[in-house]
């Protein structure tokens, strides 16, 4: 392998990095139109074009004119079409290469994301500028490796053979992972191999064991998300005495039986009695504060996204880690890559990302909050002529204010609506910066898994006839994503009963109940639980009789109007946690894992 880059030439590339920064913030506004007429230009002769009568136009006034925004629904025929075996040209005038999968979900199945072969290199440019703006706040990166702990997820064929994967699997498996040129940003502990092992047992255990091995040069740890990073400290925590017998011995457990991840383990797995004694001394103490920096001693930050819902995780990473700074380095989802947070160092509840112009055209509609104590933010599906005018362009943006977003992209999404709540925090140059508040409708989400009101609602509708033989009734319920009690977290439902029957309700028939509600969730909350195990079962808690009037009584001593309370479907606040908590008379989990399969449902049906 060729020797990785020496430091002046690191140097250099972050000064041509920061100063395309520099560039593109400036002219925002201007980039921001070529990038719309470039988008329209390839794309003028598509079906979808046509079809809204856009004829060629490429100009913003038109555009905004004539081209509805839109959601999933919308253009979910296409994308069918497309996924069937289509090859014309519906969306995009370049051929489809694959579809990336959403955690967002429509009717209960991952939506559909198309993209193109050129979008990998657009992702893989966003990549590039997360180190040398990380380098202007820790010096010397390039002097050790990361400890990333990276996994693929299960993929699936469409009916017209494309394939069907999250975005950072696709990613990953792309020569532009697997074959980057010698770098010592992206000098990792875990081999490609250890990541691109589909064995989620095997992968973890790998790459944790090629952690330990290089301890002492790992300067920065991470995953994608928090939850995925506790996992890993969580799995260290259970099977640190096998990863010391394999240090201690310099042989890799008999569990890991593929090949090339053996075969890659091999090459910096050695006999280290002297690491073995260490790593087994620290994890035999009592307590496991602080366990990051014992172990991994020169260890700077934890790279992981910590915003919007993984903010739960915020207080075990600290403890974990002896309060390391927790960094977020981008913003990015299955329809287009975003932006970057150019003060990576700022802490959780600040992280504000400068959204990079040339990723794709960008709008914003402006949101207002519905008052009341759950303080949800729900869109309307489609948007009146009023509300599209209302739409802004990048640049004029206003502080202070919450917008959703809407992207064009090059891969043939046209006003779409991604569902992220951003409020602008501040300006880079011209470019605003964007906290990000929440997705739009999302209730319960512990891992990628999105839970919205809807569909937990039609989940208690279905267990709850498991109650009708006992004359039982759920009177009122809401839930919480409990990530402090068990690791993986897992939903937690709060039901008050109405019993009118003779016969108690069995313990069996609760456990029934939750299991018809995670077979009634969506496909990625499934994936979670089945295959991922990145969920853990989901339970119900029978509170006494009253609890839900206290629950009301304390919302209304808070400032809530009592004309306008409604019962929150999901809670977050951590008094009202407790309130339920101290009523609860018994408890019940899933007794097992709900159905899984990859790929849609009506795609295993045609097999």
């Amino acid at each position: 392998m060729p020797e990785a880059p020496k430091s002046d030439v690191v140097t250099e590339n972050n000064k041509q990095v920061l100063h395309f920064i520099e560039e593109v913030t400036t002219n925002a506004d201007e980039i921001q139109k070529k990038v719309l007429a470039e988008i329209l230009t390839k794309n003028a002769h598509v079906e979808y074009l046509q079809r809204h009568g856009l004829n060629g136009h490429i100009d913003r006034e038109n555009f905004k004119k004539i081209m509805p925004a839109i959601t999933y629904e919308d253009i979910q025929s296409d994308i069918t079409r497309i996924a069937n075996g289509d090859k014309s040209q519906i969306l995009c005038s370049q051929p489809i290469s694959e579809f990336l999968t959403s955690s967002g979900t429509s009717g209960g199945e991952r939506k559909l994301m198309p993209t193109i072969e050129e979008e990998l290199a657009r992702r893989s440019q966003l990549y590039s500028l997360l180190m040398p703006v990380m380098s202007q706040f820790v010096p010397d990166l390039e002097k050790g490796k990361g400890m990333y702990f990276l996994f693929i997820k299960s993929e699936a064929k469409t009916p017209g053979g494309l394939p069907a994967r999250p975005v950072l699997t696709s990613y990953y498996k792309s020569p532009h992972f697997k074959n980057r040129r010698p770098d010592p940003y992206t000098n990792y502990t875990s081999p490609n191999d250890t990541i691109l092992c589909s064995d989620s047992y095997q992968s973890m255990y790998s790459q944790m064991l090629c952690g330990l091995c290089q301890n002492k040069e790992v300067l920065r740890v991470g995953a994608v998300f928090a939850s995925g990073f506790i996992r890993a400290i969580r799995f260290l925590e259970k099977h640190w005495p096998l990863l010391c017998h394999d240090i201690r011995a310099g042989t890799i457990n008999s569990q890991i039986t593929d090949l090339s991840v053996r075969e890659a383990v091999m090459k910096i797995l050695k006999p280290d009695k002297n690491l073995a004694d260490f790593v087994e001394a620290e994890c035999s103490k009592d307590s496991w504060q602080g366990i990051i920096t014992r172990l991994w001693p020169n260890t700077k930050y934890i790279d992981v996204i910590v915003t919007g819902t993984m903010s739960q995780y915020i207080p075990t990473l600290d403890y974990y880690s002896n309060g390391l700074p927790l960094v977020c380095t981008m913003y990015a989802s299955s329809e287009c890559y975003f932006g970057v947070n150019l003060n990576p160092l700022c802490k959780p509840s600040e992280v504000a990302y400068t959204l990079i112009p040339t990723m794709g055209y960008f709008e914003f509609l402006p949101v207002h909050r519905n008052n009341g104590v759950t303080n949800s933010i729900s869109m309307p599906k489609s948007l009146n002529e009023k509300e599209q005018q209302e739409l802004v362009d990048l640049v004029d943006v206003k502080i202070g204010q919450e917008y959703e977003l809407i992207v064009t992209t090059y891969a043939g999404l046209y006003r779409y609506r991604v569902g992220d709540v951003l409020r602008v925090a501040g300006f880079k140059n011209n470019a605003p910066q964007f906290n990000f508040i929440c997705r739009k409708n999302v209730v319960l989400s512990i891992d990628s898994d999105k839970t919205d009101e809807v569909e937990l609602q039609n989940a208690v509708k279905n267990a709850v006839t498991h109650l009708m033989p006992f004359d039982a009734h759920v009177t009122e319920y809401t839930s919480y994503a409990d990530t402090t009690t068990t690791i993986p977290g897992h939903y937690v439902l709060y039901w008050e009963l109405n019993v009118n029957g003779s016969t108690p309700v069995p313990p069996s028939v609760f456990e029934d109940c939750c299991l018809t509600i995670e077979e009634s969730l969506n496909s990625v909350y499934r994936q979670g639980r089945a295959s991922d195990k990145s969920i853990g079962p989901l339970e119900i808690k029978i509170v006494e009789s009253g609890t839900f009037d206290k629950l009301m009584d304390y919302a209304i001593s808070l400032g809530a109007s009592i004309n306008q309370y409604k019962t929150p479907r999901c809670v977050k606040f951590e008094p009202i946690v407790e309130l339920l908590n101290s009523k609860v008379v018994s408890n019940y989990f899933s007794p097992k894992c709900p159905k899984w399969v990859p790929g849609h449902k009506q795609w295993n049906n045609m097999n």
